[in-house]
């Protein structure tokens, strides 16, 4: 099973572990208030600076699943959000939240299992994962989604995801799509998403990797 290297920042409370390969700089952390991440002093995160459930708090507010943490006392491990939730943001990747099974995610970093996100522009190295390769190759996709899905069933299913060799991701559990703008735009169980980039009926999946002669795992 594949493993990355980690990053481990050790308190007496609590230890906050660090995936660089996952993490595309967004700042949620090192912009938090509070002395728990501060940019160029070393160490950079300490989590003695910080009571616990502020940590957890920051931990959480991560998207791509880079940050995790562990407490001494075995409490505050991290749960699914309530519902499966897929973020087209602007320009960008797909930002996932809920309960995840990624075909290929790390083993060592737990945070994919409830945060991850998703490279969209068919350009990252670290594919099914975004590496911010679509600020260079000047990706362009707004975020907007014009398809409604149909109604979820009202359980909880975890969210698998994988990818199709050389075509989209393959979505299939209970999740809603919601558009840059924030607006919830989808509810389904089950969707093919554009992962070349070239798609015209983004996020969704109509073929053009087939075109565009996109090569991918």
């Amino acid at each position: 099973m594949t493993t990355v290297k980690i990053f481990k920042y050790e308190g007496k409370e609590a230890t906050v572990s660090w995936s660089g390969r996952h993490c595309i700089h967004i700042g949620e952390c090192g912009r938090a208030k509070g002395d728990l991440f501060i940019g160029g002093r070393k160490p950079w995160c300490d989590p003695d600076l910080a009571d616990n459930n502020e940590i957890r708090d920051v931990v959480l507010r991560c998207p791509t699943g880079a940050l995790s943490v562990d407490f001494a006392d075995g409490s505050g491990a991290e749960t699914a959000d309530e519902r499966n939730n897929v973020h087209v943001s602007y320009n960008g990747p797909l930002f996932v939240r809920g309960d995840l099974s990624i075909e290929g995610a790390a083993a060592n970093v737990p945070g994919l299992r409830y945060r991850a996100a998703l490279c969209r522009c068919g350009k990252s190295t670290n594919k099914p994962f975004c590496d911010n390769s679509h600020e260079e190759a000047g990706f362009r996709d707004y975020g907007a989604v014009g398809e409604t899905g149909s109604s979820p069933a009202d359980e909880h299913d975890k969210l698998e995801i994988k990818a199709i060799k050389n075509g989209p991701l393959m979505f299939n559990g209970d999740f809603t799509i919601q558009s840059s703008s924030g607006r919830e735009s989808w509810n389904g169980n089950r969707a093919a998403i554009c992962r070349c980039g070239e798609s015209a009926n983004k996020p969704f999946c109509d073929g053009s990797q087939n075109k565009a002669g996109f090569e991918a795992a």
